[in-house]
């Protein structure tokens, strides 16, 4: 009003302008909406976009020459930087001061990206600790012209809060709000257990394998000295290389490592390897610009189509014959492709006596194992977070619910029993127990104590399979206690290959994918128990035959798991 007022006053307008410009300040000008479409807009209005987490950063990168190796693939040393830059910007976002990395998880790659295409990484918080957190990251290709987007990895990363002078800052809590945020937040603790432990299980699988180096035989191929893929480089770290704390960029420093690992691969096959997996970083230390990093890297043991590279990075003063810090180790693993992207058969190592036979064998033992332990309980909290489980079934205080997906029949079932949490955790985890409750249960042995929270079972089962033979299992038994208020009590199953205990003609082998319990305190004497199990296809008709008919034997089995927990929870505590 007070420009229409200005322009009468200065200006000569004609009057059905004016006219036309106050009936505008009085309501819209715009055309009318028809009825549908009013309801569409007020729809929106009444359901916005759920709120954005507040820790989520995203990067887009256009992959240029420069990021490239010579096939013309995005460099996995670059493709690490921007993976930290982005993780840590994160993190930075929720504690609200400077973070380090502490730990890279595991990472495993399944497209290489070529020139032209644009690189998208997702990174958010998933859960905070006390002066650490862990922050996912997703990171996926985009081809512009074509549109196609293809997931090419997912890592999680640790950071550290860092106040003055470096001192920890004690984190604010992280509230999930989406069903996949409270799966990651649920799964997070699982995974930082494997970080801590992470040294003591690498020292594990060295201590349970065989004493004497067992050379594998391959046709035709003579073995390569180990010590001829040995790569040894170094590198001054200058201010580009730091980041803004004046460290160096540890994604500058996994790049590095990624640079000395691909030359130890290519000195062993003669070829240009591709990487397909990382095994975790883990920083032990800070280097600041004018070190020197020496990076060293070898081929620890090559297998029918793929190696494994291990490398680590030692920081020096000027005078590099003193003052040598650890600074991160890492195990890669290579493959080489054929031209129609196949891998290719690789030559065997010879390791060197000593160190290089222990490399040897510790490299054997991680491919075999590497991940059962850790997926053993994610795999169980990842099935009891999923949202639709139906009630099939509710007999008295036992309920029984079931979960359809692809060709998977999972199923769980819950009821309250008067004891308390911690006692019917103790109870639930020995398998040499079950069968004072399970009828399905002969008996089990506990063949190998991997540590005070993992155990490896044989188990044999009453039930005959379609070889009229009684099925066994060789299960891995995991259980964790809380690791904050409202986490449960866990105890999962998962069936897992040991060498001391292979097949026989006595039995059929069976296999438990995912199975396991959950506790959670109601009170102090009070707990709900709830069993999960995601049936195989031999376990299926077992399962639907029971939902179908709605039969009593799971409820019935349940009922006996509770007089059995509260038989014992007396002697448990006579015993504590």
């Amino acid at each position: 009003r007070c420009l229409l007022k200005m322009v009468k006053e200065n200006f000569v307008v004609p009057e059905e302008i004016l006219s036309f410009c106050c009936n505008g300040l009085q309501g819209s000008t715009s055309p009318a909406r028809e009825p549908g479409e009013q309801e569409e807009v007020l729809g929106a209005m009444a359901n916005p976009l759920p709120a954005r987490n507040p820790t989520e950063v995203q990067m887009s990168q256009l992959v240029l020459p420069c990021h490239t190796n010579h096939r013309g693939e995005l460099s996995t040393g670059q493709l690490l930087k921007w993976i930290d830059t982005a993780a840590c910007l994160s993190a930075e976002r929720h504690a609200g001061c400077p973070c380090v990395t502490a730990s890279m998880d595991d990472m495993y790659f399944e497209h290489t990206i070529s020139v032209g295409q644009v690189v998208n990484i997702k990174a958010k918080v998933n859960r905070a600790f006390n002066s650490s957190m862990e922050v996912g990251i997703q990171v996926s290709y985009e081809d512009l012209c074509s549109g196609k987007h293809c997931s090419i990895c997912k890592a999680y990363a640790s950071f550290v809060a860092q106040g003055p002078s470096g001192s920890k800052v004690k984190l604010k809590p992280l509230t999930p709000q989406t069903e996949e945020e409270k799966i990651e937040y649920s799964i997070a603790a699982e995974r930082r257990r494997m970080r801590l432990v992470h040294k003591d299980t690498l020292k594990d699988l060295l201590t349970r394998s065989p004493r004497e180096t067992e050379l594998e035989t391959r046709d035709g191929s003579v073995a390569v000295p180990a010590e001829k893929t040995r790569v040894e480089s170094v590198e001054l770290v200058l201010p580009p290389h730091a980041n803004h704390q004046g460290n160096t960029f540890g994604g500058q420093i996994m790049a590095w490592m990624e640079n000395v690992a691909t030359i130890a691969a290519s000195r062993l096959c003669h070829a240009h390897p591709t990487l397909r997996a990382i095994e975790m970083f883990h920083f032990r230390g800070p280097s600041q610009v004018g070190d020197r990093l020496v990076l060293k890297a070898i081929v620890n043991n090559a297998f029918k189509n793929s190696m494994e590279v291990g490398v680590c990075a030692e920081a020096h003063g000027q005078e590099m014959s003193v003052s040598r810090r650890h600074i991160n180790s890492a195990f890669m693993t290579f493959v080489v492709l054929d031209e129609d992207g196949h891998p290719r058969t690789l030559p065997m190592v010879a390791p060197e006596p000593g160190d290089g036979e222990r490399r040897y064998r510790e490299a054997s033992a991680r491919k075999k194992i590497r991940l059962d332990r850790y997926n053993n309980v994610s795999a169980l909290k990842m099935l009891v977070a999923k949202a639709n489980w139906a009630l099939a079934r509710e007999k008295e205080k036992v309920r029984m619910y079931t979960l359809e997906e692809d060709k998977f029949l999972s199923f769980r079932i819950e009821m309250s029993v008067r004891i308390a949490a911690s006692q019917a955790f103790s109870l639930l985890s020995d398998l040499r127990r079950r069968h004072e409750w399970d009828r399905h249960y002969a008996r089990a042995e506990l063949v190998q104590q991997v540590d005070d929270d993992d155990m490896i079972y044989h188990v044999v089962s009453q039930t005959l399979s379609h070889e009229n033979k009684p099925q066994d299992f060789v299960i891995l038994a995991s259980r964790r206690k809380p690791c904050s208020k409202g986490d449960p009590y866990v105890v999962a199953f998962r069936s897992v290959t040991l060498p001391t205990h292979p097949a026989s003609d006595g039995f059929t082998r069976g296999e438990t994918l995912c199975s396991g319990f959950c506790i959670w305190p109601e009170s102090e004497e009070m707990s709900k128990v709830a069993y999960y199990n995601q049936a195989t296809p031999g376990y299926l008709n077992y399962v639907t035959t029971n939902v179908a008919g709605l039969s009593s034997n799971f409820c019935a089995t349940f009922e006996a798991c509770e007089k059995f927990l509260l038989k014992n929870k007396e002697d448990l505590i006579v015993r504590l």
